[in-house]
């Protein structure tokens, strides 16, 4: 079969593996009323979410926990089973699925890094370097973490066997051509809307499926790295994988439609709906945040002024790091025991705040800002 995604190709073991044909589409994408429509409402959508880091006290409070919800709801698709109280445990006490999510955190910052303060673009190289992070430790560490792959892979399909795969990629000489064509078409200067252009990006990457691990992550990743690269989102505040997670069997069933039917229009669609859904749905929870903290900061502010101190430093340290221990508060505040211990106390009992989460018989005690991680954790269960 062969359409305008790419076609099947019988190799000599006998299953038909896929050569994907460069982007953009040819023919050309059909901008009908619904697609012009939905990218509207996304760039309205995603401008207001990115407009929020202006109108915060301290957006930087924020994002750290939106990149952790994104890094876990993305690691989630791939069978990850951790909680966001998991990940938010220090890192010595982690899980291993935990770990892969701190995985996922830490390649998306050293990505950004790489892309706004070493002034490098977006390309093959930085995805292999990404793809190093996110592979660090942990499951798939042992499956050539940064480095293409040199052997066929395949996706899904009854039993292990590629002969009975749902979909088999290219093989390493396709796919280091269609590679080498993706990152022609992320510097190629065209017409089309930065929205659809990650889109077909990010369905292509995940076609070429280019690492023998780890690749539905790194496409994921592609999607807000490239966002931050354009300027189109000056802080990675977009959690994109709650909308894949939620609509998982479509989201692959799209996919699958692309490289059987060359069903770009449909893809295309499919991402812009989860562009608005989940940038208003963000928007939402950075106003419900927002005004969390600040009906918690005037009832600070009643205690008096040698109180207030420490209590607005501890508030905003929690927002940051929403479970925490007295040695922790102790250790980031810089303040004595004793101090720890009563501000405690009164955020358990005068603010509702903080709950106690210790184990039993445990001597190390753990409390967490349920509150914030209620809203926050929306859709990570």
């Amino acid at each position: 079969m062969n359409n305008r995604a790419g076609r099947y190709v019988k190799q000599i073991e006998g299953y038909k593996s896929f050569v994907p044909k460069s982007l953009p589409p040819d023919p050309p994408l059909q901008f009908d009323m619904e697609m012009i429509a939905l990218l509207s409402e996304a760039d309205r959508a995603l401008g207001k979410l990115d407009g929020i880091t202006e109108t915060l006290p301290n957006p930087n409070l924020f994002v750290s926990m939106y990149v952790k919800k994104e890094a876990l709801l993305s690691s989630q698709i791939e069978g990850t089973q951790a909680s966001l109280v998991d990940v938010l445990e220090t890192e010595e006490r982690q899980t291993q699925d935990a770990r892969e999510v701190t995985n996922y955190v830490r390649a998306l910052n050293y990505g950004i890094s790489r892309l706004e303060n070493d002034g490098f673009p977006l390309c093959l190289r930085l995805i292999r370097e990404v793809h190093h992070q996110l592979l660090a430790s942990g499951r798939g560490s042992d499956r050539s973490p940064g480095e293409f792959r040199h052997s066929q892979n395949w996706i899904g399909g009854y039993g292990s066997t590629i002969e009975n795969a749902a979909f088999v990629p290219p093989i390493v000489d396709d796919m280091t051509q269609a590679l080498r064509d993706l990152e022609l078409y992320f510097y190629e200067e065209d017409s089309m809307p930065p929205l659809v252009k990650i889109a077909l990006i990010h369905a292509q990457f995940e076609t070429i499926h280019p690492f023998l691990d780890g690749n539905g992550r790194m496409g994921r990743l592609l999607i807000t790295l490239y966002l931050c690269q354009q300027h189109i989102l000056s802080q990675p505040l977009l959690y994109l994988s709650y909308y894949f997670k939620r609509n998982r069997s479509e989201y692959y069933d799209r996919l699958m439609d692309v490289r059987n039917n060359g069903a770009w229009e449909e893809w295309v669609k499919f991402f812009l709906r989860g562009i608005v859904e989940v940038s208003e749905e963000s928007s939402r929870s950075a106003h419900e945040i927002d005004a969390l903290r600040e009906r918690l900061m005037a009832e600070i502010n009643a205690w008096g002024t040698a109180t207030a101190v420490n209590a607005h430093r501890l508030l905003d340290l929690l927002f940051a790091t929403p479970r925490i221990t007295r040695e922790g508060i102790v250790q980031q505040l810089g303040i004595s025991s004793p101090s720890a211990g009563a501000l405690i106390e009164k955020f358990i009992h005068q603010l509702n705040v903080l709950v106690d989460l210790t184990p039993e018989r445990s001597r190390r005690k753990q409390y967490a800002f349920q509150q914030y991680l209620s809203i926050i954790g929306e859709g990570t269960e």
